[in-house]
């Protein structure tokens, strides 16, 4: 991975939100660690992938690289502009080139605003056309989506679920940006309509070179649409690596036990394969275990596990890792 192919860095990003408890004088009396001192970079064209169960910090992981949420501490650099220190009128310039896809197309739209409105309101904010060539934006927008141009004055309450999300996705390219956060673009929708709305993704992306981090809990559909994948627990990274290196060879107890529970199409490998069970349940963000955050759950943890944070480091080449074990 060359410096200059590098779109995205992300480098010891930690996002807590505080525990409160009054009502006319709150105090802090702990934090929810969502996001703890993690490190990726993404390249310029490609896909990466983050998965992990629900609650791990992958949404907030997105939102936090956008500074929709402020980052507690740690640097999220696009190119070689530093996020974290942007305020107001060069954040706001610099949020052009990134734009993010919601999970719930039912909640990311506004109601009371037509689609027309909804899609114009992003060159509203920066400036750009005038009035009729905003709406002639609009509608190549919808024709790249696979909607009717002629839709533009109705309202999201008139479209299905699957059609909301395209609305959604021609919001997101209104800008030209260059990265675009999907985080969990189909698990809203219906099986039928997720492959058409991941197609769509990837022909936008070979059309206009977008970048994506691709936040999802469909292991299946992340090996297919991602060029490498990274796997959270409890707001910590514990691999990252190219796609079928994660997929062939994990090297992690945790990223093991999601992929064993994958369905494999063939049913003679499907009845030899081995599932992992993972006893217990995933501890508290407030109250997240000492050591590796994994080893409470995990059925090859020895006492090193217990007492110390592992090392986040690469195992072998662009195969990264977070285990005493490996």
């Amino acid at each position: 991975m060359t410096e200059n192919n590098v779109i995205l860095r992300v480098e010891n990003l930690t996002k807590h939100f505080p525990i409160t408890r009054g009502i006319l004088f709150q105090r802090q009396i702990g934090s929810i660690q969502a996001v703890d001192d993690i490190s990726f970079s993404i390249m310029q064209g490609e896909t990466l992938g983050l998965v992990g169960e629900s609650g791990c910090g992958k949404s907030t992981t997105g939102r936090s690289i956008l500074q929709l949420y402020r980052p507690t501490s740690g640097k999220v650099f696009y190119r070689e502009h530093e996020l974290t220190k942007m305020k107001g009128e060069d954040l706001r310039r610099n949020r052009r080139n990134m734009q993010m896809i919601f999970q719930d197309p039912y909640a990311s739209l506004n109601p009371r605003m037509t689609v027309r409105n909804i899609i114009s309101e992003p060159l509203e904010v920066h400036g750009i056309g005038n009035s009729s060539e905003r709406r002639e934006r609009v509608q190549e927008l919808l024709r790249l989506v696979g909607l009717n141009p002629y839709f533009i004055n109705r309202y999201p309450h008139e479209f299905s679920g699957g059609q909301r999300q395209r609305i959604g996705v021609a919001r997101a390219l209104a800008l030209r940006p260059e990265l675009i956060i999907c985080d969990e673009p189909i698990s809203a929708l219906d099986v039928s309509i997720q492959a058409q709305v991941v197609n769509l993704l990837e022909e936008l992306q070979e059309r206009f070179g977008l970048t994506y981090l691709f936040i999802a809990h469909d292991l299946s559909m992340v090996r297919h649409i991602c060029d490498r994948t990274a796997v959270m627990y409890l707001g910590k990274l514990v691999e990252l690596a190219p796609r079928e290196d994660l997929y062939e060879s994990p090297l992690h107890p945790y990223t093991q036990a999601l992929l064993s529970a994958v369905p494999i199409p063939d049913p003679i490998k499907e009845r030899r394969r081995k599932r992992i069970i993972l006893e217990g349940d995933v501890p508290s963000p407030a109250n997240p275990p000492k050591g590796c955050r994994f080893h409470t759950r995990c059925p090859l943890a020895v006492d090193v596990c217990m007492e110390e944070i592992p090392e986040w480091r690469e195992a072998v080449d662009s195969h990264w890792v977070a285990c005493h074990l490996v």
